[in-house]
């Protein structure tokens, strides 16, 4: 069985680990630099940045996920964990891991008060709208040439925003797959792990 880690340091962790428990994958909470060892894949879920980057320091972990999710490891991040991946991000007093080449801007759709929820085509998932939750959702600003565009997202008549980009084997997403009963994303992700699992066993 494939193994995932998730970041159980804070947000909804818990509720990742459920989703890849309902499509047969091993899900286990990590919360030390040991606790890595072995994963086929990690998800950093939502919750809150600052404090997310502040607990990575306090546990001594930023340095060991910068090392395994540049190392060709599957990652992905959710909402805040998608500002953690990032390589550049405003106004946030902790680096980040930078290992998906997108710039971002933290809880740009606004507070807590103005989360909203969205229809998303993702054809990269089939011809079935994905129903996404967005709570104080980050911005891509921008991305790089190497970044794939899977999902965007028009708000308030503002302009169409990435919400799902990929890069790799690098995952990201703005709004909160966890929250939904749709797994789609989850074994999406499970399927960029197996894949990876087989190419690294063949060299």
């Amino acid at each position: 069985m494939t193994t995932i880690g998730v970041l159980a340091l804070q947000g909804d962790f818990l509720e990742h680990a459920s989703a890849l428990r309902r499509i047969g994958a091993d899900a286990r909470e990590v919360r030390s630099a040991e606790q890595l060892r072995a994963l086929g894949g990690l998800i950093i879920p939502g919750g809150e940045s600052t404090t997310f980057g502040r607990l990575m320091a306090d546990f001594h972990l930023h340095e060991p996920l910068q090392v395994f999710v540049q190392s060709g490891i599957p990652a992905w991040g959710t909402c805040a964990g998608m500002i953690a991946l990032a390589r550049h991000t405003s106004d946030l007093p902790f680096p980040t891991l930078e290992a998906i080449d997108i710039a971002v801007d933290r809880n740009a759709y606004g507070r807590q008060v103005d989360s909203f929820e969205a229809d998303l085509d993702v054809p990269a998932l089939g011809a079935e709208p994905f129903h996404a939750v967005f709570i104080r959702a980050p911005v891509v600003t921008s991305a790089g040439e190497g970044v794939e565009v899977l999902a965007t997202v028009q708000h308030d008549g503002e302009p169409q925003t990435p919400v799902a980009v990929r890069q790799g084997v690098v995952l990201a997403t703005s709004f909160h797959p966890e929250l939904t009963r749709d797994d789609r994303f989850h074994q999406y992700f499970l399927d960029i792990v197996r894949s990876q699992s087989r190419t690294s066993a063949a060299k």
